[in-house]
């Protein structure tokens, strides 16, 4: 496998710029979530290091070789599309082996990778099977049989499970996981699904109209978001957003939120004047009598064992994550304690967040 290093990518369609100077690494071994959006700009990237479409500017490196204006064929990449792209006149075993065949490959050669794919893939017992009656989680796996069986660099997925229902995409988002821990191959996957993001990747590039926002661990995106962008798209709930005004001093420990005092992360920037933002996960809110920034409820959403229960304030909708078995009532009054060292502080004008330390922590923003 390889690293895949971008470096300042851009493509334009005429007047109209898909993709705006990006630049990451994807470490050997590595999985990489492309998240965002439909239109964003994700799959456009993957296409460029795929060579499906050339950049404006920029260079793409594969193991450190140029690869920027390689066709596709010479590049080593394996790409598994959104729809299978199967061919229906062949069995599975024909299938997962034709990229062998074309290459010229030994029957004897093909016929025992085939079977160690499939193998490693659970559809060993389906190999003579027509793909046309194949279920859409199987259909998937041949797909996929066919991109490792050729030993690529690497693997590039775009939205591979997005055909298939909810209950499949749960089985093959765990499948996915694991076989990537266990073929080590360094793979880009797009998607616009948070979730399947969080749970498959190492690492998550957020996209938005083309600029990548953040690129970091799950837990960093998550814990420390870049942008309101970033914060409001990933979550589940999202994050909470309360705006105050008159900017923020350099090492101020809380802000005026109307009559409420908020203690927040010690800023490491001078806002002087200006819109700001105080961003919240509903996990980090809980009820308290005493607490000074004050709603009435106005909703609740069961989850099972947790439910999200919606509180409406004089600065918008804060939801708070509560406990299934407390009991709340429509319209009743609430208090809302605000967990200071898991706050996030962003500029209203820019989007942006500004640099905070957070007790016991690095700084961030």
């Amino acid at each position: 496998m390889a690293e895949i290093r971008i470096e300042n990518l851009r493509k334009s369609f005429g007047s109209f710029v898909a993709v705006q100077e990006s630049s990451f690494t994807v470490e050997d071994g590595e999985f990489l979530a492309l998240l965002g959006p439909s239109g964003c700009g994700k799959t456009t990237t993957l296409r460029m290091i795929a060579g499906l479409e050339l950049p404006t500017s920029g260079s793409i490196l594969l193991d450190k070789e140029d690869v920027t204006f390689n066709r596709a064929r010479d590049r080593d990449i394996a790409f598994v599309f959104q729809l299978f792209a199967l061919y229906p006149h062949m069995n599975v075993r024909k299938n997962i082996g034709f990229p062998l065949l074309a290459q010229g490959v030994a029957k004897a050669e093909i016929r025992a990778r085939v079977e160690e794919t499939a193998r490693l893939l659970q559809i060993d017992h389906i190999l003579d099977k027509p793909v046309s009656g194949l279920a859409g989680g199987d259909r998937q796996r041949v797909a996929l049989g066919r991109a490792i069986v050729r030993r690529p660099k690497c693997f590039l997925m775009d939205e591979p499970l997005g055909t298939l229902d909810a209950e499949f995409r749960n089985v093959m988002v765990h499948e996915l996981r694991e076989l990537h821990n266990r073929i080590k191959a360094t793979t880009i996957y797009v998607t616009h699904d948070q979730l399947e993001a969080m749970a498959m990747a190492d690492k998550i590039a957020v996209m938005n109209h083309g600029v990548i926002e953040q690129f970091g661990s799950p837990q960093q995106i998550y814990d420390h978001p870049a942008s309101i962008y970033v914060a409001d798209f990933i979550g589940s709930p999202p994050m909470n957003f309360i705006g105050f005004g008159g900017g923020i001093a350099k090492g101020a420990t809380s802000v005026q939120v109307g009559d409420a005092a908020v203690a927040v992360p010690e800023a490491l920037e001078d806002v002087s004047a200006g819109d700001m933002v105080l961003g919240v996960r509903p996990e980090h809110v809980r009820f308290s009598d005493a607490a000074p920034l004050r709603g009435s409820i106005y909703g609740v959403e069961y989850l099972g064992t947790t439910q999200i229960v919606v509180v409406e304030t004089a600065y918008g909708f804060c939801k708070v994550r509560a406990p299934a078995d407390q009991v709340f009532r429509i319209g009743e009054a609430v208090g809302l304690d605000l967990d200071a060292t898991r706050l996030s502080l962003f500029r209203k004008d820019t989007g942006k967040a500004i640099r905070t330390v957070r007790a016991g922590e690095m700084a961030h923003g």
